[in-house]
């Protein structure tokens, strides 16, 4: 919209009562302001996580686009912030600012432990996550698999100067790009944090291939104990125009990790001052160490050998030809759009049932899977951001975890049902 089309008031200002409701919002209670600091301060918490604007003291978390991801991320700041451990249940139970609040208050106080700087030392263990990526890569014998490669499209007058320099910061600023990988006198992966890593930044002109034949040039296989995991170049197309090639091995970064890097880098390139990093991946690492001898950990152990115990199901979908010899990472995908009908619908039936668009979908997924395979016990992996701590949030490093979601899709049952069986494994999974 054009800033003239705007309705303002006679002083000037955006007339906001005037504005035309979004097309496909949901339903918003009239804004109500808290009325303590308690409920001020989760207000607080919920605009930084929904960063949807003021949020009222009625307003539903899963209404203003929040989701269960986002609802973990609220959960942790709570935690920091009021030193109170607030189940996930009860953010869906109880998803008003006004609700949470009374939970808050009536919750069992427990302490935030912040994740303190390790001491330093020649070589620090390795995350649950970077373990099983670091045998991944030993099967897969030095392919690309693991690469966790990013274009972006670059335009106008490029200074590669200024942006070699601005790699380096980055490398000087997040351990993890200075990281290499070996095993202990045990045969233990171990991670070794470098001082100075080598680091040229590749520059090349496009000739006679393609743009994505030159992308996929770029990705070439990583050795672990080489520092740094992570490489960055340009392709120049023309003299207002370039390709920034980024390629990271998975054992130092995740998806949050790439979105973090290009955020710091276009404020880095913008002239703006990063916040500074308190804790490393490192850090995380000796700390889930300890806190994989505690009772919580034992506790979560627990359940997840109840959730996969018994014969695993192995799925299987009718092919249209046998599977080759040996696997191939060349994948593909397809995408499509679903009408706003349908996606009001989905929309719909997740507030029904109290659940997020992403409960219904995995249920239908699921359901799916049922009846192409005829089968009533299948296990879903799906990933998760991995990121329970709130100081966990800008770091770079290995954090995604996938959790196996088993659901148990029998013929006859209602989808209303199925939907809430998913609901409650999907939380506890959590």
């Amino acid at each position: 919209i054009e800033m003239e089309q705007w309705p303002v008031t006679p002083s000037g200002k955006l007339d906001r009562k005037a504005l035309p409701a979004p097309d496909g919002a949901a339903d918003r209670e009239t804004y109500t302001a808290p009325r303590n600091l308690t409920e001020m301060k989760l207000s607080q918490l919920w605009e930084e996580v929904l960063k949807s604007g003021p949020v009222g003291l009625h307003d539903n978390f899963f209404d203003r686009g929040g989701h269960s991801l986002k609802a973990t991320a609220l959960v942790s700041r709570i935690a920091k912030e009021f030193g109170v451990q607030v189940p996930l249940k009860e953010v869906f139970a109880h998803p008003t600012v006004e609700g949470l609040a009374s939970v808050i208050s009536k919750g069992t106080e427990s302490p935030y432990e912040a994740i303190k700087p390790a001491e330093k030392r020649e070589s620090y263990p390795v995350s649950s996550a970077q373990k099983r990526m670091y045998v991944l890569q030993q099967l897969e014998d030095g392919g690309t698999g693991y690469n966790m490669p990013a274009v972006l499209e670059l335009e106008g007058n490029l200074d590669v100067e200024r942006l070699d320099a601005i790699f380096k910061a980055l490398i000087k600023r997040h351990e993890s790009l200075r990281t290499s990988f070996t095993t202990d006198t045990d045969g233990e992966p171990v991670q070794r944090i470098h001082d100075e890593v080598p680091f040229t930044f590749h520059t090349s002109v496009l000739g006679g291939q393609t743009e994505q034949e030159a992308a996929a040039a770029f990705i070439q296989p990583f050795d672990l104990s080489q520092a740094p995991l992570f490489r960055a170049g340009t392709v120049k197309v023309s003299d207002e125009r370039h390709l920034l090639l980024v390629d990271m091995h998975h054992i130092i970064s995740d998806g949050v990790s790439v979105n973090t890097l290009i955020r710091e880098f276009g404020e880095l390139y913008a002239n703006q001052e990063l916040p500074p990093l308190h804790i490393q991946y490192k850090d995380y690492a000796v700390w889930q160490e300890a806190f994989k001898k505690g009772d919580t950990y034992k506790t979560q152990e627990a359940y997840w050998l109840k959730q996969l115990e018994g014969e695993l199901p192995v799925l299987d979908l009718p092919a249209d030809y046998a599977r080759p010899p040996v696997r191939s990472f060349a994948g593909d995908q397809v995408s499509f759009t679903l009408d706003q009908e349908l996606t009001a619908g989905l929309h719909k039936l997740a507030r029904e049932n109290g659940s997020t668009l992403y409960m219904v979908l995995l249920a239908a997924y699921t359901a799916l899977l049922a009846r192409l395979s005829g089968q009533e016990d299948i296990i879903v992996g799906s990933p998760i951001a991995g990121r329970p701590h709130k100081d966990l949030e800008p770091i770079l490093g290995m954090f995604v975890n996938t959790l196996a979601l088993r659901a148990r899709p029998e013929g006859g049952k209602p989808f209303a049902q199925f939907l809430q069986e998913v609901r409650e494994t999907a939380l506890e999974a959590y």
